[in-house]
């Protein structure tokens, strides 16, 4: 005698259920966004450098170079070393502050007979800190994104040839390279300003000459475990040469590592460029840049200290800025970084 049996489904009785597709399918660059996006700091660094990127850029029309530098000789014991001013009361922006001398605080500007408010104060010139503070800034950006860019075309170039061909071709490109290496970027800078005199353009050659080594080695390394890849060899069979095979289809699966390191880049240059000029190998005066700013104020530090904190302030948080994003690139791009 057989017994009847019951069976019971357990599980998904749905079976169009178990082909559902739980996440949205994203692309790469989708999912860089996606994933750059749960960092804050990241997020924000990167909204205040496009808000300081297109200030300085927009800045250019209104604060020209030569109004930032200007100052009236006539009256240059009235509008020198003016706190700043903002028309509020505000606790040390109000336009208050001691004179050499003396150590009460007194209102400054009405002291010295000054009807117009100077938002940043003045330097011990009576130029405006706030203009030659925004042309610092633009020529700080200008130096860095111009020395970083050809550290760019150069280092990545150079680590794709490296790379690609390998054997002799590459110990002695990288022989080179620990050449370069071993030579401190402060002697270049003199040797530099020898030869050409000090100025920008000294500045972003030096940075330049020195700096790609780090992005040639990234590039290099890798090249050498792309280019091992079945889609290379894809490449290769239907006939396509060296440099398109690098450009078309090494660079693009490096990007990620690109970008990561010229984040990381342009702080270092920014640094670096504001090192020189406070020991007078940067930028020639009266022209402004932040480390000019710093160097020229250090001297009067204990009278007037927001000559030295607002550049130094404005130095850190952009260099701090780009240091956060790249950071935050560098989780973003990483694959093993899976989105949760």
């Amino acid at each position: 005698m057989e017994a009847s049996q019951d069976f019971e489904l357990v599980g998904i009785e749905n079976v169009a259920a178990t082909e559902k597709i739980n996440k949205p399918t994203l692309t790469f660059w989708q999912s860089v966004w996606h994933r750059l996006k749960k960092n804050k700091l990241a997020v924000i660094s990167m909204y205040f450098l496009i808000a300081i990127s297109a200030f300085a850029l927009v800045s250019t029309a209104v604060v020209s170079q030569n109004s930032a530098n200007q100052f009236n000789t006539n009256a240059g014991s009235k509008y020198k070393n003016l706190p700043p001013k903002s028309g509020l009361p505000i606790p040390f922006w109000d336009g208050t502050g001691t004179v050499l001398g003396s150590t009460d605080k007194v209102d400054v500007y009405e002291k010295n007979d000054v009807d117009q408010k100077f938002i940043l104060g003045t330097d011990n010139l009576g130029r405006s800190l706030g203009k030659r503070v925004t042309v610092g800034l633009r020529i700080s950006l200008f130096v860095a994104l111009a020395a970083t860019a050809i550290d760019l075309l150069f280092g990545v170039s150079y680590g794709l040839v490296s790379g690609w061909f390998g054997g002799w071709v590459d110990t002695v490109m990288q022989r080179f390279i620990e050449i370069i290496s071993a030579i401190p970027t402060l002697v270049v800078v003199t040797l530099l300003a020898m030869l050409f005199g000090s100025g920008i353009g000294s500045i972003i050659l030096a940075i330049a000459l020195t700096n790609w080594v780090g992005m040639a080695r990234q590039v290099r390394n890798q090249t050498l475990t792309l280019k091992e890849r079945d889609f290379v060899l894809a490449a290769k069979t239907l006939g396509e040469s060296g440099p398109k095979i690098a450009y078309k289809h090494l660079v693009p699966n490096m990007a990620g590592t690109i970008i990561v390191q010229v984040m990381m880049t342009i702080p270092s240059a920014i640094m670096f460029e504001a090192v020189l000029s406070a020991i007078n190998l940067g930028v020639k005066a009266p022209t402004a840049s932040l480390g000019t700013l710093i160097s020229d104020a250090q001297q009067m530090l204990q009278y007037y200290p927001y000559q030295i904190l607002i550049p130094s302030a404005v130095l850190v948080l952009v260099s701090l800025a780009f240091i956060l994003l790249g950071d935050g690139l560098r989780d973003a791009f990483d694959p093993k970084m899976l989105d949760e």
